[in-house]
């Protein structure tokens, strides 16, 4: 999530100072982000220095320190609302990394992996589901928020129902066996290299 560009919407509607900043953000975001007002000021420091707000009175600080946009600050917030996100080059996702660390480990199931990290997603959705049920019905951030985490959830549970049904299909016998020149005993013993792993990665 972007902070900067955050706060810069928020003063967009108006002057503010830093620890308001901080409670309309945490309340336009759903109360899902809690952020330190410490990165408030920080951030603010660093939009004054790159010309996208201004401070009001003076060089006095102190938590009632006002803040404003510019008008380089609203040119910087227009630009970024339209921009596509980046999607480039896929990024390291920790689960994606330990679905494929668990085909050679020896000894690991990895559709047992898979099935453990599933149950743990499945619960994170049931409290989302619930959350949303339990939120008034205008509370229209917190139920954007839980949708988008419902989705993204969702998401990664097909990824690893998918990952499952094509192990199934093409077990992946490399986890029951040490690879060629380790030895159980070996401790910090470098793996040899495999080429064969190469075009997994």
């Amino acid at each position: 999530m972007s902070v900067r560009h955050a706060l810069l919407a928020l003063l967009s509607e108006g002057p503010k100072y830093g620890l308001r900043l901080r409670q309309e953000f945490e309340a336009r975001t759903g109360e899902m982000w809690p952020l330190n007002v410490g990165q408030v000021y920080t951030t603010l420091q660093r939009l004054e220095r790159d010309g996208l707000v201004e401070s009001e009175g003076g060089e006095s600080e102190g938590p009632q320190k006002g803040f404003r946009i510019t008008g380089e600050g609203r040119r910087e917030l227009a630009g970024w609302l339209r921009s596509p996100a980046e999607v480039g080059s896929p990024p390291r996702d920790e689960l994606v990394i330990k679905v494929l660390v668990a085909l050679i480990v020896p000894g690991t199931d990895v559709r047992e992996v898979i099935q453990a990290h599933r149950r743990s997603l499945v619960e994170a959705m049931q409290r989302y589901t619930h959350l949303k049920a339990s939120a008034p019905d205008d509370d229209v951030a917190l139920a954007l928020v839980a949708d988008a985490e419902l989705f993204r959830l969702e998401g990664i549970v097909r990824w690893l129902d998918t990952a499952d049904a094509r192990l199934a299909r093409f077990p992946q016998p490399a986890a029951a066996v040490l690879p060629a020149g380790i030895h159980a005993s070996d401790g910090d013993t470098e793996p040899e290299a495999h080429p064969e792993l190469e075009g997994r990665r």
